[in-house]
């Protein structure tokens, strides 16, 4: 029988997989000349390590980065999906592809994969927050918010938190509009979702959080967002001891 979420003391733990736009010296010749797009939201997550560190900090928790562009591997796509090498390393060696596994994607996933199974093993319930950001306009389409929660819906604790999360948020920043499951769904392809295959859910709740990247982090609606994103996670950790 899994054990029950309101019986578990509940911890959180960051991620952001596109902190970084870095390419090893090793793989540099593969981007010659690409340095605006290594910089753009195709190379990584403009502004995610900022949303993600502050939260770490705030909230005194775990925190896993991304260290290379997510153009020489995706680590929130899972082992052969079309996008987990781009058009830059769809072409290399087999073994070249293997040693970026090898170096970057087995890793980075293995490492928050066993933070979140040693704190399961000592019955915690862990929030595992997945930070992001998006461009605003995708395809020439205007996306119609500011933040996004993915979540599954059909794992009832993910459910409920992000449908409460999304109501305080409207609450406390009417300024920003705040949806679920936008611009992208909880359930496609990514690292939550093949965490979810490995943690019950009254152990492990893996969201997402999407945040509109030309809001900035020197901004007072950034801060503000900030903090609330912190109380949030710390009211869920509260509740639960």
């Amino acid at each position: 029988m899994p054990p029950d979420r309101h019986k578990m003391k509940r911890e959180v733990i960051i991620t952001c997989e596109h902190a970084s736009c870095a390419v090893p010296s090793a793989f540099k010749s593969l981007f010659r000349g690409q340095g605006k797009l290594l910089r753009s939201h195709r190379g990584y997550d403009p502004h995610s390590i900022d949303l993600a560190t502050a939260l770490a900090t705030r909230l005194k928790c775990k925190l896993f980065l991304g260290t290379v562009t997510r153009l020489l591997v995706e680590p929130n796509r899972s082992l052969g999906h079309h996008a987990l090498f781009s058009e830059f390393t769809r072409s290399i060696s087999e073994p070249e592809q293997l040693e970026l596994l090898n170096a970057y994607y087995f890793p980075y996933r293995a490492a928050v994969e066993g933070e979140i199974r040693s704190r399961i093993r000592k019955r915690r319930t862990v929030l595992h927050l997945s930070i992001h950001t998006f461009t605003p306009v995708f395809d020439g389409k205007p996306r119609a918010t500011d933040v996004g929660l993915l979540y599954d819906p059909a794992r009832d604790g993910e459910t409920s938190l992000m449908k409460a999360w999304q109501r305080q948020l409207s609450r406390q920043l009417p300024e920003l509009r705040t949806r679920r499951n936008y611009p992208y769904q909880g359930r496609s392809d990514g690292f939550t979702t093949e965490l979810r295959k490995k943690f019950p859910d009254a152990g492990y709740l893996g969201i997402e959080i999407e945040v509109r990247n030309s809001l900035r982090p020197t901004s007072a609606i950034w801060h503000k967002l900030t903090e609330t994103f912190g109380t949030l996670a710390r009211d869920f950790c509260v509740a639960g001891h």
